[in-house]
């Protein structure tokens, strides 16, 4: 969170907020801020002037005796110089003050700024039951020492009003120094939510990524996996063959490139590649997918009872097409030279079913390595489209995998 530029400007309990928490957590005392210093040695002035005051007036009189009048001025001192130990201690102060207030007028500023800091710094209980008894006791001091230019009845509803004004404005200060904390705290969490919400983005994006580059370069790898073996295996294979099988290579390898360099055009950004995008595949393309797979040599046969391809919705189209794919994949890596059937049915309102299916393989062959990542992919993606997909072996040794995707009616 962007902390103050001026933290010396704020209170030591809201400064304190904005730095590290080491300190917070080892509960260490506040440091004063310059404001504080300012504050501080005001709210001194304030009660030292207020005690001049005071005893001007007691002196004014003529009949309080000298002794009384050194022990008033140093009482009065004494008074003030404890207002700074206020914030430690401000109940005990603000008690202490009240009840030496009751003998001694020249007490009574320094009264006022310690109801007025306990205010600020304490909840409301001790606030009320310390403010409680000042307004219990403010009766006395009138009596015992009374002003002879003010009346009693005077000096104690002036008291009363001022003890009610200096404790009603430290409640005031206390809320809103409570509301800025509040929402600063909520301001911190909000930033750490949102920090925490991209994070979980960029991961998933990053495994949507991943999944997609799963899809589609195992495919075109694939294919230059089986051709290259066939090539080393078979160097006596004649002319046209060996042609065929390299100009598959070439193809395949400038394929992978191109969705390689689509897939980096994403983690860069719009704007970065200063090329188009590539059209993204549906179900429309997927007899091109399948003619790719015969020109390597694959054996497959197609049912697919679909009337209007392509109006299949495209993410569901997608879908159809990255299945179709990486279950072609795993049939070349793992069963070679089997015939492989997919079936695609469905339409509007009903969904789309798409079933790839090849039987075990004849004959033996050199395995392409695979980590088996590919289906749970698959799975992945068919739930994210809000369909399923099953897969396992077959009776006799095959393989099976069947999705169903859902298809919204008009």
């Amino acid at each position: 969170m962007t902390r103050t530029e001026y933290p010396w400007l704020l209170p030591s309990a809201m400064a304190d907020a904005e730095l590290p928490g080491d300190r917070a957590r080892a509960g260490s005392r506040a440091r004063r801020t310059v404001r504080d210093w300012v504050v501080d040695i005001t709210a001194f002035l304030i009660a030292a002037a207020i005690a001049l005051i005071a005893l001007a007036a007691i002196e004014n009189e003529g009949s309080t005796p000298d002794a009384v009048l050194v022990v008033d001025s140093v009482i009065g001192a004494a008074a003030c110089c404890a207002l700074w130990v206020r914030r430690r201690w401000p109940v005990a102060l603000a008690a202490a003050l009240t009840v030496l207030s009751i003998v001694e007028p020249v007490a009574g500023g320094a009264m006022m700024v310690a109801l007025f800091s306990l205010a600020v710094h304490r909840p409301f209980k001790p606030t009320a039951i310390v403010g409680a008894g000042a307004l219990i006791v403010a009766p006395l001091q009138p009596w015992l020492r009374p002003d002879p230019e003010t009346g009693y009845l005077t000096s104690v509803i002036f008291g009363v009003l001022l003890i009610l004004l200096v404790l009603s404005w430290g409640m005031v200060v206390r809320s809103r120094r409570q509301l800025v904390l509040t929402l600063r705290e909520r301001a911190r969490r909000a930033e750490a939510e949102a920090e925490l919400r991209a994070q979980q983005a960029q991961r998933l994006a990053r495994e949507a990524i991943a999944r997609e580059m799963h899809d589609v370069l195992a495919h075109r790898l694939t294919l230059l996996s089986v051709h290259a073996g066939a090539l080393e295996f078979r160097p006596d294979a004649p002319t046209a063959e060996i042609a065929r099988a390299a100009g598959v290579i070439r193809d395949s390898a400038h394929e992978a490139l191109q969705d390689l360099r689509e897939i980096i055009g994403v983690l860069r950004g719009p704007g970065d590649t200063g090329e188009g995008e590539r059209p993204q595949p549906t179900l429309a393309t997927l007899d091109g997918l399948i003619e790719e797979s015969r020109r390597a040599g694959m054996k497959v046969t197609v049912d697919q009872r679909v009337a209007a391809p392509e109006d299949a919705p495209a993410a569901t189209g997608r879908t159809v097409y990255r299945i179709a794919q990486e279950c072609l994949t795993n049939a070349r890596k793992h069963a070679p030279g089997a015939e492989v059937t997919l079936t695609v049915t469905g339409g509007p309102g009903d969904g789309l079913t798409i079933e790839v299916a090849n039987p075990a393989p004849t004959e033996p062959f050199e395995r392409v390595p695979g980590s088996g990542q590919g289906l749970i992919g698959l799975t992945e993606r068919a739930t994210l489209a809000g369909g399923r997909l099953e897969h396992g072996p077959t009776p006799d040794g095959g393989f099976v995998v069947r999705a169903r995707l859902p298809w919204p009616a008009a």
